[in-house]
């Protein structure tokens, strides 16, 4: 008898240690279903912490730790996708202090060609005397063959013309948005002399591009001095003050990015 119980027991222990297998002879886990599982109550994992069972929450999904760690519990954090739908994908904004400054010697010869000069598409090479501001050059992803890129450009238009000075003494100017060095949205406009000196006015535009390659692309924002009337001594400052009454906090540049795709890749979940 007590043969017979010393084998039972060690049977029992061997069979506790072995692999079990269901629906193949060749177990490769200590339980290898080769099947469908179904699972008619909970499921739970071991907390390390406090070596408690944790069965989730509504939603929940179990994910790795990696090998000799148990798995954890996660909530997945990714929006339900309808097709044909437009969705957030990037979003960024920048700004500048820098500017740009133009003297009354320093006009675009571009002025009196504007209608044949200032065409969607174009290079920004063709743009006589365009500058560029520092740091709104900034790089942008697009993940999607069908997006719409949205892109709002603000700034302070500054000049030091004197105070009551003649009604039509003036500056034309031009900023322009280029993705790639092409221009997608140019804006003109002009600041007057007033009773008070130093004129400053808030510019402020909003450009758009449709299906832009996928990849990286890189954002841009230049402007111009187009022309004077009734000074040519009177400085032009965007996004930079070009006199005291004003700092360089007030005539600060910012442009924001936002780009809206159709999803068509995601990325694998791996094992």
């Amino acid at each position: 008898m007590k043969n017979i119980l010393s084998f039972l027991f060690l049977s029992i222990g061997l069979s506790l240690s072995a692999q079990i297998g269901i629906k193949t002879v060749t177990p490769k886990a200590k339980l290898d279903v080769n099947g469908d599982v179904n699972l008619r109550n909970k499921l739970v994992v071991l907390n390390t912490t406090d070596n408690s069972l944790v069965q989730g929450t509504n939603g929940q999904i179990l994910v790795s730790q990696g090998e000799g760690y148990p798995p954890i519990w996660k909530t997945l954090r990714i929006p339900e996708y309808e097709p044909n739908q437009f969705y957030l994908i990037f979003n960024n904004s920048f700004s500048d202090r820098t500017g740009v400054t133009f003297t009354g010697t320093q006009e675009s010869t571009t002025a009196s060609t504007r209608s044949a000069s200032f065409v969607k598409g174009s290079d920004f090479s063709t743009f006589n005397n365009f500058k560029k501001i520092t740091s709104l050059s900034q790089p942008f992803q697009v993940n999607s063959t069908e997006s719409k890129t949205y892109f709002q450009f603000e700034t302070v238009v500054h000049t030091n013309f004197p105070a009551n000075a003649a009604t039509d003494t003036s500056i034309d100017y031009a900023c322009g948005i280029f993705v790639d060095d092409k221009l997608v949205n140019l804006r003109q406009g002009n600041i007057k002399a007033s009773s008070a000196s130093n004129t400053f006015l808030t510019h402020n535009q909003i450009g758009i591009a449709s299906n832009l390659t996928k990849g990286t692309h890189n954002i841009s924002v230049a402007c111009s001095r187009l022309q004077s009337y009734n000074t040519n001594n009177a400085t032009l400052g965007i996004g930079i003050n070009v006199a005291t009454n004003i700092d360089s906090f007030i005539a600060q540049s910012s442009l924001k990015v936002d780009v809206y795709e159709i999803p068509q890749v995601f990325n694998p979940i791996l094992n």
